[in-house]
């Protein structure tokens, strides 16, 4: 029904930046929240960064003032504008669209690097 597709992940020098972004194509909700998670090798998917239909954001306290999440209602896009990158942000960055009936879709996830 939704397809997401990610774009922009590749390799940064620690304290560099790297702009993710995410574009969604087919049924699109008119109320539904995006963002981004990511999953490091071995580890569990976390959230990284959502934004609502509404603007309302929430942060990984692990990103909080490093990473900013935005959205184009018009493009039904979402973009994930990360800043002062740390080696431990190494991760496979997955663009996610959860409707509001609860239906979660996923990207195929952009690997993002980030090492001297």
């Amino acid at each position: 029904q939704v397809q997401l597709v990610e774009s922009g992940g590749g390799l940064a020098q620690p304290g560099g930046s790297l702009r993710l972004s995410c574009a969604a194509s087919g049924r699109i909700s008119t109320i539904h929240t995006m963002g981004w998670y990511r999953q490091a090798p071995g580890k569990q998917r976390e959230l990284v960064a959502t934004i609502s239909t509404f603007g309302n954001t929430d942060y990984a306290d692990s990103v909080k003032g490093r990473f900013t999440v935005s959205r184009d209602n018009v493009k039904n896009t979402v973009a994930l504008q990360m800043n002062s990158l740390k080696p431990e942000d190494t991760a496979v960055y997955y663009c996610y669209d959860r409707w509001y009936n609860g239906d979660v879709y996923w990207g195929q996830g952009t690997q993002v690097t980030v090492s001297s």
